[in-house]
């Protein structure tokens, strides 16, 4: 069977969340965000997941440590924004309980946002969780589309077509890569996300 990326709803082994820390990204509100995702971390905690929080050093370390209970796991890595749904690798299964990861090419969503780290964590992740990894040749964030499983996936002109991501590639070309990296067979195509969003109208923002 060909490795599909599986819905959202489908059970996972354990959920990455990143562990806001820079103070230039959340100018005045840094403390509270991290409250706000260390709250986010022990809810899903307390349900019964898996919760791996990434810290970016020793000191947001111990920060995070006072606000997420013990259920929680920390692990230290070198990541710059805390969207590892878009920074992270996305990760494929075929129907035998194979799984493999998919990365691919991340430019700040447009060259808006670029930080240290944001490159390399989706191959530490993929890593970390033992999984066999394939780079594919063009820019994409996990939040730019959504799959129901079935084979359909739902995404907007908006973003993928945008010219900051992959002016070389028509839409013909990123349907077709969308079947050959992650397994889908039918593409959704929707207009534009929500105005003055900084993700170019991430779908997940739109429908899910």
């Amino acid at each position: 069977m060909t490795p599909r990326m599986p819905p959202e709803w489908a059970p996972q082994d354990w959920l990455w969340i990143g562990f806001p820390h820079d103070a230039d990204e959340w100018p005045a509100v840094l403390p509270r965000a991290q409250e706000q995702i260390a709250a986010f971390a022990n809810a899903v905690a307390e349900s019964g997941q898996e919760v791996r929080l990434l810290v970016r050093d020793a000191a947001n370390e111990a920060r995070a440590r006072q606000l997420v209970s013990d259920a929680v796991t920390l692990e230290r890595r070198s990541y710059g924004d805390v969207w590892l749904r878009d920074t992270g690798p996305l990760v494929l299964c075929d129907g035998s309980g194979n799984r493999a990861a998919r990365r691919f090419g991340f430019n700040g969503w447009g060259g808006k946002y670029l930080m240290d780290g944001d490159q390399t964590v989706g191959a530490q992740l993929a890593a970390d969780a033992g999984l066999p990894l394939d780079v594919a040749d063009w820019i994409l964030e996990g939040g730019a589309i959504d799959g129901d499983g079935t084979g359909l996936v739902v995404t907007t002109e908006q973003c993928l077509l945008n010219p900051n991501r992959n002016p070389q590639l028509s839409r013909e070309a990123i349907e077709e890569r969308l079947k050959r990296d992650l397994g889908f067979d039918r593409v959704l195509w929707l207009g534009e996300g929500l105005i003055n969003d900084h993700t170019d109208g991430h779908v997940d923002n739109l429908a899910r």
